[in-house]
């Protein structure tokens, strides 16, 4: 990988760079968190724009020359990335928004894009098995991209993952254990697992390559906004790594030059489970635990083990925090799908609904260029999107029960 220098560690007090074989994990050093550098001169000598816009491949690996892989190495079958980026006017008080549907994505989540990287770097270091634990698409994601590529599969779940994710992990072949506790129990259990069949680790907590997977939806955002980018993006954040991902793959695209500015991040976490943010208000990079009292399972991490990564890119990018309660939420579901069409989980709406109260309180311009990204399906967990939205209306095929019907739940037919 000539265009990659190394993987330095981030703790500032050690640095210690590390060879970016394709099984690293974290530093060998402190055993603190890794983050990948790139030879940005040498990618400058060897990319343009132009030769990206020209590219015939409608999924991430159009940036293949920006992700840490060996250039004989092929991607998986499934296509990942590239999804739409729609522009709506008038919502949340914004003249222009626009929003993009990585729930698009394969298996439903943004995470496809780092589970695609995964099994390449799996293949890469020889491994025929794949392991993580996941509140839901992490495994999915893993899952889906493990059985396209011809790889083992071994998933640990909270017991509370959502039954539509289960069946998705499943259905793939997947090994699925529902460890009887919550996500650091499965956390747990997993790293364990890892470490004692060497299996090759999707955890992102520990492998940095997940996270250059995840800047890819940043990568889009600016050709699609014909390299021009944004003036805040709206995240949805539970580990950090999705954050810390977005913010990389700016940085990558302003260092080569290909954008003139730097977004602004609003990070968006829930009212139940936000140790990212009080560390962020707080001034310290040191996370304390949090409960994870949130219906927003993807983003119920109460142990964020990227949370320093995103910590840094609030930090670096002039960010900002807002949390919202689960009832915001489950109101920003309703009010995504009534007017974009956009259906999303209750964790990949979450950044649409920070960024609602963020314009209510002034915090963002209505004249500001803003991209919210939608990060999960909401197909994954519709239980919670009936909560949400309600039930059907009920009626005897009879038309004066019918009109009775409309009548007590107010509808007008047109």
């Amino acid at each position: 990988m000539r265009h990659v220098k190394y993987a330095l560690c981030i703790n500032k007090a050690c640095g210690l760079q590390v060879e970016p074989k394709p099984d690293i994990t974290l530093c060998p050093k402190c055993g603190e968190v890794l983050d990948i550098t790139y030879d940005y001169e040498y990618l400058k000598s060897t990319i343009t724009r132009e030769q990206i816009e020209a590219s015939t491949d409608n999924s991430f690996w159009r940036y293949k020359p920006f992700l840490p892989v060996e250039e004989t190495s092929e991607a998986p079958a499934l296509r990942v990335g590239w999804s739409p980026l729609y522009e709506k006017h008038g919502i949340l008080g914004l003249d222009t928004l626009y929003i993009k549907d990585d729930g698009q994505n394969p298996t439903g989540s943004l995470k496809d894009r780092p589970s695609a990287l995964c099994v390449v770097k799996a293949k890469e270091a020889g491994r025929t098995s794949v392991a993580c634990a996941s509140t839901g698409n992490a495994a999915s994601s893993l899952a889906g991209s493990a059985a396209a590529a011809g790889l083992s599969a071994y998933i640990f779940v909270p017991e509370r993952a959502p039954k539509g994710k289960l069946a998705q992990l499943l259905v793939f072949g997947a090994n699925v254990v529902s460890v009887q506790g919550d996500y650091q129990a499965a956390f747990r259990l997993s790293d364990m697992a890892i470490q004692k069949w060497g299996w090759y680790s999707r955890n992102a907590a520990i492998n940095p390559y997940l996270m250059e997977g995840k800047k890819t939806v940043a990568l889009e955002i600016c050709e699609q906004l014909n390299w021009q980018a944004p003036d805040w993006v709206a995240v949805s954040v539970g580990d950090g790594c999705s954050i810390a991902g977005v913010w990389k793959g700016f940085y990558d695209f302003y260092q080569m030059g290909f954008i003139d500015k730097l977004p602004r991040l609003l990070s968006v976490q829930a009212a139940g489970c936000y140790p990212v943010h009080k560390a962020f208000r707080a001034g310290t990079e040191e996370i304390v635990p949090m409960s994870e009292d949130t219906l927003a399972d993807s983003i119920a991490v109460g142990v964020p083990r990227n949370g320093l990564k995103s910590l840094r890119a609030l930090e670096a990018s002039n960010g900002l925090a807002v949390e919202v309660s689960d009832e915001e939420i489950l109101a920003a579901m309703c009010e995504l799908g009534r007017s974009t069409g956009v259906f999303g989980e209750p964790a990949g709406v979450t950044g649409f609904a920070g960024l609602k109260k963020a314009v209510e309180q002034g915090l963002i311009r209505k004249d500001e260029k803003v991209v919210t990204i939608i990060t999960g399906n909401g197909l994954k967990d519709t239980a919670n999107a009936l909560k949400a939205a309600g039930e059907p209306i009920s009626s005897p095929p009879d038309m004066d029960r019918l009109l009775v019907e409309f009548e007590k739940r107010g509808v007008k037919p047109e």
